[in-house]
């Protein structure tokens, strides 16, 4: 699923109704449905822009995404910590003109794959929100991206880790 600024609010109530006739389409045999958020800022929107567009359009239908999942309302509140700090990063490091994201949901783990980075993935000493990233998550890399750039992705686990 694509968002954008004409999101409509009934796209979020029947994504909880499908996810919620996810686990009987599964009893049933029938495929299982793409369990995922997607959106696209272009350029002219700043790093700050980015990041609150970006949380806005992923808080609308990650609680749908997440329906059935243990312990969402905390995993929910992780995934969008870590989105916008993603997000912050690549946007202040573009390296392409449209920034990108992902966020789908495999029933173990919330994957978020942000795109596209000019540089490698900074350490957090020089980028500070990165070690709330690394302390979120349980694996966290790149890869090339479609255009020029690094593609940042993360694994949240649904099952947190214990504080």
């Amino acid at each position: 699923m694509t968002i954008s600024h004409d999101f409509s609010l009934l796209s979020v109530i029947g994504l909880q109704t499908m996810a919620a006739r996810r686990g009987a389409a599964a009893s049933h045999g029938l495929p299982d449905l793409d369990n995922s958020i997607e959106f696209r800022l272009g350029p002219e929107h700043t790093p700050v822009q980015s990041m609150r567009r970006a949380r806005g359009f992923v808080t609308r239908v990650l609680p749908a995404l997440l329906a059935g999942a243990p312990h969402a309302k905390a995993v929910e509140e992780a995934a969008l910590a870590v989105l916008t700090e993603l997000v912050d990063v690549t946007a202040r490091h573009r390296a392409s003109v449209d920034l990108s994201g992902r966020v789908s949901y495999d029933g173990d783990h919330v994957l978020i794959t942000v795109g596209e980075m000019g540089r490698p993935l900074p350490a957090p000493e020089e980028e500070p929100g990165l070690f709330l990233v690394h302390r979120m998550v349980d694996d966290i890399g790149q890869h090339c991206g479609d255009g020029d750039g690094y593609a940042t992705w993360v694994s949240i686990p649904v099952r947190m880790k214990t504080q």
